[in-house]
């Protein structure tokens, strides 16, 4: 429940799972039989008991209006976050009956874990005229940030040796070396705490015999590189936004030190990726007013979804700060004054050719970037062969879709939104080709999640 009274739609709810299993486990708890005891409050709190094999039924809650984030809390054994039992009760609040009544208070169980939290989250507050404890010595710290600088210095001019000698030897060496090579090659960059840099190393060892044309691609990957490197090793000549840039790109941490911006920001798309040890999920946000698109980082360990969660097409009024870059749109999420609540509007479109144009502005800020978030406006999803484009509905242009996106369920769910006329698409265009995230119809509709 929102501070306005207006209950999320079943979609919304099941972009919470963590993954398909959970989703279709959650969506069989989402009717009444199961469930006794729920109800929910104005704060914007649900609970329930779900009856489980057990002689207890499972104490399940969900908080929608802490300030600290959307938040659940279960007596079942599940690791995953949320879990079936709090995707149900979501659903089940969802629904159009009055299932889940709203009453003044909470019962005991439910209102100690509320309280607790909210105690939680009052004694994590900066108190005025406090420090952390990380500026409790500023010289000790500066001392740690050169000493790992120096480190970093001598793997950059290490790494830059191994890529002349590269180089010097012939590309068709790198397939005879296999990944052997490279992930020592990673491990010295570890060693001198650039993770970034190993990072990119380990991408170059899997472009060897990745198909045809790979030698291009390991060249330019390798240019990529030693632009990277040198710009470390003349940071100092760099203006500051870029300098910034590099530093990130190296691996050194950033905070985010920008100005707090208040406004109302549409969830425009949320997906996860993940790799042996962390899961990364990354939210696209669109601020009403400021027009600003930004992105929200939250990682969990392997195997378990990050905790925060937005689902896509609802709005939260909130504050965020960003982090330091040219063209940075990372940044970090501060107070929350009201619940996510549905908002009825939508970034503004533009032609492929622009965000086309757009992706190639951005790199001249940050040669390193991948893609750029645009919304693509009165697009249609039309076959190019055996590949997909998104084609301008008035206008001669076209952008292909990226090879991840066509592999993805989500291909076919634009292509059912469409049925041959115009949509608005959200995504990420970069030199693979546009990834769709987001779709909404012509006509007013609801957001659909492409991923």
């Amino acid at each position: 429940m929102t501070q306005q009274g207006v209950r999320w739609s079943a979609d919304q709810v099941l972009e919470l799972a963590p993954d398909a299993a959970s989703r279709k486990a959650g969506s069989k708890l989402g009717a009444a039989g199961p469930w006794s005891g729920a109800g929910s409050c104005e704060e914007g709190t649900v609970w329930g008991l779900c009856k489980g094999s057990g002689s207890k039924p499972y104490q399940t809650i969900v908080d929608l209006a802490d300030p600290a984030g959307l938040a659940y809390k279960c007596s079942c054994p599940s690791r995953k976050f949320p879990c079936k039992h709090a995707l149900g009760l979501l659903l089940l609040w969802a629904g159009e009956d009055d299932t889940v009544p709203t009453v003044a208070e909470p019962p005991d169980w439910a209102g100690q874990w509320i309280a607790g939290r909210r105690k939680r989250a009052e004694d994590k507050r900066p108190v005025d005229g406090g420090s952390s404890p990380a500026a409790a010595d500023p010289e000790a710290a500066r001392r740690r940030a050169e000493r790992r600088a120096e480190r970093i210095t001598a793997g950059a001019t290490e790494l830059e040796q191994r890529l002349a000698d590269l180089l010097r030897g012939g590309l068709a060496a790198a397939e005879q070396a296999g990944y052997g090579l490279w992930e020592e090659t990673a491990a010295r960059m570890v060693d001198a705490q650039a993770p970034g840099l190993a990072a990119r190393v380990r991408e170059l060892g899997a472009i060897p015999g990745s198909g045809p044309g790979w030698p291009v691609r390991l060249l330019e990957e390798c240019a990529l590189l030693h632009l990277l490197d040198q710009g470390w090793l003349r940071r100092d000549r760099l203006p500051e936004d870029l300098a910034a840039t590099v530093r990130s790109r190296t691996g050194l941490p950033a905070s985010a030190d920008g100005p707090a911006v208040r406004d109302r920001w549409l969830v425009l798309a949320q997906y996860d990726t993940a790799d042996a040890k962390l899961t990364t999920r990354r939210i696209w946000l669109h601020g009403a007013g400021s027009g600003r698109t930004a992105l929200l980082l939250s990682y969990g360990a392997a195997g378990r979804a990050p905790e925060l969660a937005l689902p896509v097409g609802l709005a939260l009024d909130a504050e965020l700060s960003g982090y330091p870059g040219a063209g940075e749109h990372r940044a970090a999420l501060g107070e929350r004054f009201a619940a996510p609540a549905p908002l009825p509007i939508r970034p503004p479109g533009m032609t492929t050719a622009r965000a086309a144009a757009r992706y190639g502005e951005a790199l001249r800020a940050d040669p390193w970037l991948d893609a750029v978030p645009v919304t693509l406006g009165r697009v249609v999803p039309v076959p190019d062969g055996d590949a997909w484009q998104l084609a301008d509905a008035e206008g001669q242009w076209a952008l292909p879709l990226s090879p991840h996106a066509r592999s993805r369920p989500g291909l076919w769910r634009l292509v059912a939104l469409s049925g041959g006329a115009p949509v608005t698409v959200f995504g990420e265009c970069g030199h693979r080709g546009f990834t769709p995230l987001t779709a909404w119809p012509e006509h007013p509709g609801d957001a659909v999640p492409l991923c």
